[in-house]
């Protein structure tokens, strides 16, 4: 049973008048309503101030009432903050209905000590979810099973930090405390010897026999024993191969020789100076993660939401609605016949950490997220496991599967042994297996990850080379114009069509037979793998295929037999196709696609005679103005009219500042401003073209809109 929301507190979240005029009556009254309550709880307001509830602060930080009220009016409350916990409230007790009245203890705990809700803080609240306290439910009326042995050392290294600061301390912990001072290290980029600093002061003003860590390395070494480790793995410079397994002695590389360490002649003169490795993969592993999904008893109910939650047909809003997870589970009943084996994605993309104006450096990372959470909880942050780190300042190109293999590793054991886990939901133990379903990719990673080569004339991973693509003797680039009409119906009237497409040419071919993963397997059993050789040599690329390897996820035993192995990322896609429409339309001459090597291109592909360039008395040529194309005035009404856009908070971004009111375009946009722009501002915005055109435009950005609604 779940705590309701209570309605009496919707007033928190109606905070704008529409048009954001002002704020609503009932917001206003019920501020005033929380800042009396917040002022009478003697426990939480300490030396005058109370903890700020707004989206910026978060309850983190104490501010006195007048500026909590200020940063409430101006910022709104945190989400989903119905229960005024970290103001004195205490939340709702549940009671059982055979039982009104049971103290809630960590399950399975050897102490006798009990712990009530209303004096728990916050970030303990935070550790106890984590671990898997039953505060919510009493145990289940099934049988029930002691937790393993590695489980149980998890929780009872829990109870035993979770003793007071010192004797009398109600709202603070050893574990809580050491939390609270790491999240300030971070938040506030302090250096280790700050810390430390404050730490000796705190230690020393505090009780005398508080229990206060005394450094930064006691802090660490506390909160590390909740055991998500990382581990740190050397690679070659150059990314030929990893320090790892039985080549984890090797002090150069097998394929280039380059060395492993950094050489430096003052650390030669130390005797017990340490080698530092010239380039180092860090690897957080999965498998300890998983298990913690399930020791916890909030996420471990959540995790059977795919099987208990059946929907109808026709509908698709979970990814175990589709068919790619149903065609999983026939082909491996035996996995699917347990609804708690977790399935996965990967996503892989790179990003440069620093500044624009800083040298280059492309940093990639690997996520992993498993896919038998809700919809509302499979792309929340807290269960995007960042898994990998590759190192720059390169991008690793065909090599990212060099530093995939630790992960590989792992999903095997995930899938040929699992490990044992115990579900806190159900208190028993049971062997958890994993599946990595599919990756989600913008293009370019779609090559580095399949082995396909997403850049020549066989660019198209569908259709692999069947397709008539050719080079733009103009434009100089590959063009697959007119390539597609061979997917419609065969009665349909734009294959006989010889005006609208490609000049005087008809289409009567079949589209391209799709490959299942048991014929593509046979395609590429042969081809070498990058973690065998620092070149890989593939005869007939380019000229037959565009294979450039075997990826490493082949070695999964199951990944022949998945039905959608990779996936391309929707928001890149939409950045990319409003961009080029965008500038099209609004003719920038830095952006455009309708630039005159395109013109000139155009007489020799299509019937566009009033497109054609015409050439001047003087030699220059001429380029008549499209009727796709806005007008100066009605460019400069664009521009106007996005600086002026009011969004409401948290759905876009200030657009008036992408803005260039001189040279009437729009720069700097993020992918989520595109994202916005493209589905709901686009067909607003060029209105002021003709009707067929402002029709075609508007019917892409509806189709962009299905497509990323919460049901399909």
């Amino acid at each position: 049973m779940e705590m309701e929301i209570p309605r009496h507190r919707t007033w928190m979240y109606n905070r704008l008048l529409p048009g954001r005029s002002g704020h609503t009556y009932e917001f206003l009254k019920g501020v005033e309503e929380f800042i009396t309550f917040a002022c009478q709880q003697r426990e939480y307001l300490k030396d005058g101030v109370i903890r700020c509830p707004c989206k910026k602060c978060k309850n983190e930080d104490h501010l006195t009432p007048d500026e909590a009220n200020i940063h409430i009016h101006k910022h709104g409350f945190t989400p989903e903050y119905w229960n005024w916990t970290c103001h004195g409230e205490i939340i709702p007790h549940i009671n059982d209905s055979n039982n009104d009245d049971i103290d809630m203890v960590a399950p399975c705990s050897s102490s006798s000590q009990q712990w009530s809700y209303e004096h728990v803080h916050r970030y303990q609240d935070m550790v106890f979810d984590a671990a898997g306290f039953n505060r919510e439910q009493h145990f289940a009326q099934h049988e029930e099973e002691p937790p393993n042995m590695e489980a149980k050392k998890f929780y009872d290294m829990l109870n035993s930090t979770q003793q007071p600061l010192w004797s009398g301390c109600k709202n603070t912990t050893e574990l809580s405390a050491s939390i609270k001072m790491l999240n300030l290290k971070s938040k506030h980029n302090m250096s280790q010897a700050c810390f430390d600093d404050m730490v000796k002061f705190m230690k020393e003003s505090s009780h005398p026999e508080n229990v206060i860590p005394s450094n930064f390395r006691e802090t660490k070494k506390l909160v590390a024993r909740l055991g998500l480790s990382r581990i740190k793995i050397d690679c070659c410079i150059g990314g030929c191969m990893l320090y790892y397994k039985e080549d984890i002695n090797l002090k150069e590389c097998k394929f280039c020789n380059e060395p492993r360490y950094k050489t430096c002649i003052l650390r030669k003169r130390k005797r017990n100076s340490k080698d530092v490795p010239r380039k180092r993969l860090h690897y957080l592993p999965l498998i300890p993660r998983l298990q913690r999904l399930y020791a916890s008893e909030r996420s471990a109910k959540h995790m059977r939401w795919h099987y208990e939650n059946r929907r109808e047909e026709g509908v698709l809003c979970h990814p175990s609605d589709g068919e790619a997870w149903k065609h999983f589970d026939q082909v491996y009943p035996a996995f699917a016949s347990e609804p708690r084996n977790v399935r996965l994605g990967l996503c892989a993309d790179g990003f440069t950490p620093f500044s624009q104006s800083a040298k280059p450096y492309s940093c990639w990372p690997v996520i992993v997220t498993p896919y038998n959470l809700p919809p509302e909880l499979c792309m929340m942050m807290p269960y995007m496991y960042l898994t990998l780190i590759i190192p720059g300042p390169d991008n690793p190109k065909g090599k990212i599967d060099v530093y995939l293999q630790p992960l590989i590793d792992e999903l095997q054991q995930l899938w040929n042994d699992g490990v044992v886990t115990y579900d806190s939901s159900k208190r028993q133990n049971f062997r958890l297996r994993a599946a990595l379903i599919w990756t989600i990719n913008d293009f370019p990673a779609y090559g580095m990850l399949s082995g396909w080569s997403t850049s020549g004339i066989f660019a198209c991973p569908v259709c692999k080379g069947s397709l008539k693509a050719f080079s733009l003797k103009k434009g100089r680039k590959r063009s697959w114009f007119d390539c597609h009409r061979r997917f419609l119906p065969h009665d349909h009237a734009f294959r006989r069509n010889k005006v609208a497409f490609y000049k005087n040419r008809i289409e009567t071919r079949e589209p391209p037979p799709r490959l299942s993963g048991e014929q593509v397997w046979k395609k590429v059993s042969g081809l070498p793998k990058v973690t065998n050789t620092r070149k890989c040599i593939v005869d007939g690329r380019g000229i037959s295929h565009n294979w450039t390897k075997r990826s490493i996820f082949w070695d999964l035993p199951y990944w022949r037999h998945n039905l959608l192995r990779h996936n391309l990322d929707v928001m890149h896609i939409e950045k990319n196709v409003f961009e080029n429409v965008f500038h099209t339309v609004m003719n920038n001459k830095e952006k455009t696609k309708d630039n005159e090597n395109a013109r000139l291109d155009l007489e020799k592909y299509c019937h566009r005679k009033e497109l054609l360039l015409k050439k001047k008395p003087n030699g220059n040529y001429m380029k008549p103005k499209a009727k796709y194309c806005l007008t100066n005035e009605q460019k400069i009404d664009v521009c106007e009219w996005v600086k002026g856009l009011k969004m409401p908070d948290g759905y876009a971004s200030n657009l008036g500042r992408c803005v260039d009111s001189k040279q009437k375009k729009l720069f700097g946009m993020k992918s989520h401003d595109c994202h916005i722009f493209m589905e709901c501002l686009l067909p607003i915005a060029f209105s002021a073209l003709p009707e067929p055109i402002w029709k075609t435009l508007t019917e892409l950005s509806q189709f962009f809109r299905d497509l990323c609604s919460t049901v399909l």
